[in-house]
C-alpha cells in the first residue's frame, strides 16, 4: 500500500476550507493561551502553574514523563475538563464556558482511535462527516490516509497502524483551525509515519495549528517549532529544538554514535575506564543508537572508536557537535521508570 500526500492536493481551501469564524480573528493571535493554569484532583496537583501560548499555524509538540500532566493539559483546552484555577483560550474561545463552540472548530486524534467495533471505515467517515457543517469528502480522506482497501473493513479488524490512519482521518474532517495529536504514529509502520510526518507539515503550511504528544523525540525534534516539556505539571524546559538540544553544554560534551550491530556496553565502559577515561555514560537512545556523554577531545574520540573496533563493530555515524532531543529529555526529567 502506497500513500501519497502533496502540496498540490492540499490547498488551504481543502485541507482547512473558509469560515466567518475565522475571518474574525487576526492571523497573528495566538491559537491557544495557557495563563497560570492549575487542575487539582482531591489532594493531587495534575497541572500546577502553566502559562504558555501557541502561534497560529505552528507545531507545538508538547512533551512529557507519563504522569506529568500532558493529557490533563490537552483535555483542559479541548473542553473535556475545566481547571481549577487560570485561564485557557483556544481561538479566542474559553473551552470552558464555551466547549461546543471549541470543538466545532478543533480536530481531535485519539490515540486509542475513538470508534464503535462493528462500524465500518467509510461509515464512520461519513458518521463524523454529518456532525460537521462543511466536511471534507470521506471517499478522499479514505485515499489522503491510504484506507481505501479498507472501506468496508469494520473496525475491530484493522490493524493498530491502520485504526491510527482512520483516526487522524476523522480528525481532520471537520476543516479544524487546531488540530490535536495523541501519540500520532504509535503502531504505524514506516511508510504510514512518513505520510503523517509530511501531513503534519502540510497543515502546517496551510496555516493550521498542531499541538502533538508523543514519546517518540525524533517525531518531535523533525516536527515541532516549538517544545515544551513538563514534568509534575509544570514547564521544566521550553523553546525550540534547536534551541534545547544546544542549552547547557557546559554540563559535558556528548558523542552520539550509529552502529550496524548491537554495543556491549559494559566492555565499552571497561575499555575506557582502562584507556585512563572516568566518569564516562552510555546509554542506548535506541536500537543501534548511542550516547555516550564525554568531553569529545580528538584523545577520547580515538579511544571510543578503538574500544568499539575491538569489539567488531562498525561505526555508521559519529556526531560530537549535536544533543538529541531525548537526550536532554532524560537529562531534565530522568531516566527513572514512571508509572
Amino acid at each position: 500500500m502506497t500513500s501519497e500526500f502533496s502540496a498540490e492536493n492540499t490547498p488551504l481551501e481543502v485541507l482547512q476550507g473558509s469560515s466567518a469564524a475565522q475571518a474574525t480573528i487576526p492571523p497573528r493571535d495566538p491559537a491557544i493561551v495557557l495563563k497560570n493554569v492549575i487542575k487539582r484532583y482531591g489532594p493531587t496537583t495534575a497541572v500546577n502553574g502553566l502559562s504558555f501560548s501557541v502561534e497560529r499555524g505552528s507545531v507545538l509538540a508538547l512533551l512529557g514523563p507519563n504522569g506529568a500532566g500532558k493529557t490533563t493539559t490537552i483535555e483542559m483546552c479541548e473542553g473535556f475538563t475545566a481547571p481549577t484555577a487560570g485561564e485557557i483560550e483556544v481561538l479566542g474561545i474559553n473551552p470552558t464556558t464555551h466547549p461546543d463552540q471549541v470543538r466545532r472548530r478543533i480536530g481531535i486524534m485519539l490515540q486509542g482511535g475513538g470508534s464503535y467495533s462493528g462500524i465500518r471505515v467509510l461509515e464512520m467517515l461519513k458518521l463524523s462527516a454529518s456532525y460537521n457543517a462543511n466536511p471534507h469528502d470521506p471517499e478522499w480522506l479514505l485515499d489522503l490516509v491510504g484506507l481505501r482497501e479498507q472501506r468496508n473493513t469494520t473496525y475491530r479488524r484493522l490493524s493498530g497502524g491502520q485504526q491510527q490512519r482512520l483516526s487522524l482521518a476523522l480528525a481532520l474532517i471537520g476543516r479544524p483551525e487546531v488540530v490535536f495529536l495523541d501519540e500520532p504514529t504509535a503502531g504505524m509502520d514506516a511508510q504510514s509515519r512518513n505520510m503523517v510526518w509530511e501531513l503534519v507539515s502540510n497543515l502546517k503550511r496551510d496555516g493550521v495549528t498542531v499541538i502533538l504528544t508523543t514519546h517518540l523525540m525524533d517525531e518531535a525534534e523533525a516536527l515541532a517549532d516549538q517544545v515544551i516539556i513538563i514534568d509534575k505539571g509544570q514547564i521544566v524546559a521550553s523553546g525550540t529544538p534547536a534551541e534545547l538540544t544546544s542549552q547547557n553544554k557546559e554540563r559535558g560534551g556528548n558523542i552520539s554514535l550509529e552502529t550496524t550491530t548491537p554495543l556491549d556496553l559494559n566492555a565499552l565502559l571497561e575499555k575506557l575506564r582502562t584507556a585512563g577515561i572516568e566518569n564516562v555514560q552510555v546509554r542506548a537512545s535506541r536500537p543501534l543508537s548511542y550516547s555516550i556523554k564525554i568531553d569529545p577531545t580528538p584523545v577520547s574520540i580515538a579511544q571510543v572508536t578503538l574500544a568499539i573496533a575491538e569489539q567488531g563493530v562498525l561505526i555508521n555515524a559519529l556526531n560530537t557537535g549535536h544533543r538529541s532531543l531525548e537526550d536532554v529529555f532524560l537529562e531534565i526529567t530522568g531516566k527513572e521508570l514512571r508509572s
